[in-house]
């Protein structure tokens, strides 16, 4: 069965002025698509057409640099996509919160720590807030389209519940070359109320 772009739930103008009509429409419809157009072709012909893109990256290894860099476009932008909102829920609340808080000490000492690993991203890649598989946060970054499902991440594996997108085309129209304004305007359109809820099914809290 091949792999679908996803409609966003909001018009791409509607992030403005925080992300850019432009950068929206040519990240969705060009880039994403682009993922899923060379991961159907990765994949046609052979028993991973009727697997699960999560078990798909749970098992990478095994798989072509094709199959890796386009199965993790392709989830990382649409779990990129399910947490932005023109009306976004601006904190955590509840067993997420609780969970920020002991763990990294307040929200925006995540917020710190997530910037940090976003700057220090040499090059593309993503910084991802995600729930390990002892239900643990943490926070790291990965190269490329790679994530924290993979088994080729050894140092922290688990579910990303937060992922941002730190390739150039997701600002270089707006920002250019400032990446840290760009992490700056993504707290304004991430929408925690997604994130909570991806928490939730996870810790099935």
């Amino acid at each position: 069965m091949a792999y679908t772009l996803p409609s966003l739930p909001y018009a791409y103008e509607a992030l403005e002025p925080h992300f850019d009509a432009q950068t929206m429409t040519i990240h969705h419809t060009k880039h994403h698509q682009a993922y899923i157009d060379n991961l159907n072709k990765a994949i046609a012909g052979t028993e991973l057409e009727n697997a699960t893109l999560e078990d798909i990256l749970k098992h990478i290894s095994k798989h072509s640099p094709a199959i890796r860099n386009n199965a993790g476009g392709h989830y990382n932008h649409s779990l990129f996509w399910s947490i932005l909102s023109p009306n976004a829920k601006t904190a955590p609340e509840g067993k997420l919160a609780e969970a920020i808080n002991s763990t990294f000490g307040s929200l925006d000492e995540l917020k710190a720590k997530l910037k940090a690993a976003a700057l220090g991203q040499f090059g593309s890649g993503w910084a991802w807030l995600l729930v390990k598989f002892n239900g643990a946060l943490e926070i790291s970054a990965t190269a490329n389209q790679d994530n924290p499902i993979m088994d080729t991440n050894l140092i922290s594996r688990g579910f990303p519940i937060l992922g941002v997108d730190v390739w150039e085309h997701a600002y270089y129209l707006k920002y250019q070359n400032k990446r840290a304004d760009y992490l700056d305007a993504f707290w304004s359109v991430l929408d925690w109320s997604a994130v909570e809820k991806r928490y939730q099914d996870l810790t099935k809290i």
